[in-house]
């Protein structure tokens, strides 16, 4: 099996942008977005992930049984989370905690 001889300047180009997006992560970190802090860092997360899997892995060039390998993956990787979320969102019956009374009697004489 052959495989297409990607040329250097290909992986030092995608290092360095995994570089700048790794500063761009930690800049990120230090700026008061509110809720888009989330947001963002999963958003470079994201970009970094498919740097590393389209490139350094070869899933770009490679053939058609392992691309939909990773797509099953993702696919499984996704109801993993959407039932664990489901779960999570059904458990409103969880009471509330309630502050200590202090003029409550003792239990113990």
């Amino acid at each position: 099996m052959s495989h297409p001889i990607v040329p250097q300047k290909t992986y030092v180009i995608v290092f360095f942008c995994l570089i700048g997006l790794t500063l761009l992560t930690t800049g990120v970190a230090f700026i008061d977005l509110g809720p888009f802090n989330t947001v963002a860092a999963l958003a470079i997360a994201f970009s970094k992930m498919l740097l590393v899997i389209l490139f350094f892995m070869g899933v770009r060039s490679s053939s058609g049984l392992i691309r939909i390998t990773l797509v099953a993956g993702f696919f499984w990787l996704a109801l993993l989370i959407a039932f664990t979320m489901s779960d999570y969102h059904t458990r409103q019956w969880t009471p509330i905690p309630q502050a200590w009374s202090t003029s409550a009697p003792p239990t113990h004489p």
